[in-house]
């Protein structure tokens, strides 16, 4: 493992990522490292964070939830499509052991409570997602370097109760900070150096993984338990995500200073299409769920396609979908997506002609700017963590299920600006009154009332169903492993010829340099096998 967790070279990754105007310029030689402040480690180790988060290296898992497809313009990849990966195929594994070695630099430093205590809830909050990957990983004989080249793996249900350990004690070290304490104010480049807004960010992260929890022995109550201690400080709410911004900009020096999404699924500064934005396609899954419920979010999650008449097609072939929703202006746009696995490209008839049809890509939704934040949690994300809470007796201050699920929806609207509107009028609903109408009794997203089919069962489904929405793209790996977890959505698995899978992928191999580098260890773990190979907290 010396490859990803020397010190040195964590320390250049950190101190690299960050300038004196912006952190994405490279004004120092790596070839002659200086020693990094604690507030250019913070800043760096934050960036790595976010472009883990938000890059390109969970777009298996977008297919795999149903929000995207392989482009119908490319070869198959059959990694992704027929399932046949390899521990060579995906590995998102080594940068969050760099990450994890950059905040146990920062610790290193001694650089005060309030750095030290961010750094120990970014740990959590990476190592969380390499169990909800991997499930066991090394933990506990990690991040030695030379002392321990070959780490053992810990279960991963014992990370989780340690993590959860971990951020008390980091709530506790910021509420006993002071006043005196150093700030990390610029170089916490997600709140500012908001201190309180670090503490909801720790408990929200509780209460994600408190839920995972739900389909363990006695796990609702151990969830409810650890949530119970620190609720009562509040979660990330409507007015306060986590968003990472270190100064992302439209510029393609150092390899692109767009933020991360954008960076995978846009355009670079020169107007060319990114990788993932040529290799990707909208989903029909998703977007036949939208289109059916005549859902806004239709047009701004995914693009309206350039093919003039698309509305309008008929006699599609088998696989592809046209779903249609009316803009701000009153005109009807045309999404046109593709079923997971099916390699032929969108085609119709318009106008009596048989034609190729321009299929979807990303929309503005998710795509906003190349200037945009990277979302570590968002708001609707934690809102729908609190309504399933109360569904499961948490009893969290501040509102009901229903209240919860609908600021929720709400929040995704916002985030994704969906407008609700009509064929013609050009004064659409805002987003925040588009969810309203949809939430409210009689609305096709109105959460099921007790005594009316509102059963746990039915309301975790509308509250697992919209969060699967509000996480389209940027969430993809929450998403998957709400699905794992819950089996809400069910998404179908790939048509792609040979596929032939028996479900939905459970997990991913560990990568090949564990099998280079950690032999042993990563044997003991015994074959993975993708489809049956299950996290610990998976149903």
């Amino acid at each position: 493992m010396k490859k990803y967790i020397s010190i040195i070279i964590i320390t250049l990754i950190a101190a690299g990522s960050s300038c004196k105007k912006d952190y994405l310029n490279l004004v120092d030689n790596p070839n002659q490292p200086s020693s990094a402040s604690p507030g250019l480690l913070l800043a760096g180790a934050l960036k790595t964070s976010a472009a883990t988060q938000n890059g390109g290296g969970y777009v298996m898992y977008a297919a795999w939830v149903g929000y995207l497809a392989q482009s119908t313009g490319f070869q198959p990849f059959v990694a992704l499509e027929q399932y046949q990966f390899t521990t060579s195929t995906y590995d998102v594994w080594t940068t969050p052991y760099l990450n994890l070695s950059n905040y146990a630099a920062l610790e290193a430093s001694a650089p005060g409570a309030n750095y030290t205590a961010i750094a120990e809830i970014m740990q959590c909050f990476v190592y969380q997602g390499l169990v909800d990957n991997y499930n066991n990983v090394p933990y506990t004989t990690a991040l030695k370097g030379t002392a321990n080249l070959n780490p053992t793996y810990t279960a991963g249900s014992a990370i989780y109760a340690d993590l959860f350990k971990r951020l008390d004690a980091a709530i506790k070290l910021i509420q006993g900070a002071g006043a005196g304490a150093a700030n990390p104010t610029k170089s916490d480049i997600v709140f500012g150096g908001n201190m309180t807004n670090w503490i909801k960010f720790a408990n929200t992260i509780k209460l994600r993984m408190a839920l995972r929890l739900s389909n363990t022995s006695g796990g609702t109550a151990a969830g409810i338990a650890e949530v119970a201690t620190t609720s009562s400080l509040g979660f990330l709410d409507a007015a306060t995500p986590a968003l990472a911004n270190p100064g992302y900009a439209s510029s393609d020096a150092n390899g692109g200073q767009q933020s991360p999404l954008w960076l995978y699924y846009g355009t670079s500064a020169s107007g060319q299409a990114e990788g993932g934005n040529a290799q990707y396609q909208a989903n029909s899954y998703l977007a036949d769920y939208l289109g059916t419920n005549k859902d806004p979010r239709l047009i701004t999650i995914f693009t309206g396609s350039a093919t003039a008449g698309a509305a309008t097609a008929t006699a599609l072939l088998p696989g592809s979908s046209v779903d249609t929703y009316p803009n701000a202006a009153g005109n009807l746009v045309a999404v046109v997506s593709s079923t997971f696995g099916d390699s032929q490209p969108p085609t119709g008839t318009i106008n009596g002609t048989s034609t190729g049809i321009t299929p979807s890509k990303v929309g503005s939704g998710v795509l906003k700017s190349a200037s945009m934040p990277a979302v570590l949690i968002s708001s609707a994300e934690s809102l729908f963590l609190q309504a399933e809470a109360q569904i499961q007796g948490y009893n969290l201050p501040g509102g009901t299920a229903q209240s919860f699920y609908n600021a929720g929806v709400a929040a995704s609207f916002v985030d994704q600006g969906a407008q609700a509107n009509t064929v013609g009028s050009t004064t659409p609903l805002s987003p925040a009154a588009s969810a309203a109408a949809m939430t409210a009794p009689g609305g096709v997203y109105a959460f099921p009332a007790p005594g009316a089919g509102g059963d746990i069962s039915a309301q975790q489904t509308a509250i697992i169903t919209q969060k699967w929405i509000a996480l389209a793209i940027t969430g993809s790996l929450e998403a998957f492993n709400e699905e794992r977890r819950t089996g809400i959505p069910n998404v179908p698995t790939s048509i792609y010829p040979g596929a032939n899978a028996p479900n939905q992928v459970t997990r991913i191999f560990y990568p090949i340099i564990e099998y280079s580098t950690n032999a042993a260890s990563v044997a003991a773990q015994g074959t993975i096998d993708k489809f049956t190979s299950k996290i610990f907290w998976a149903k």
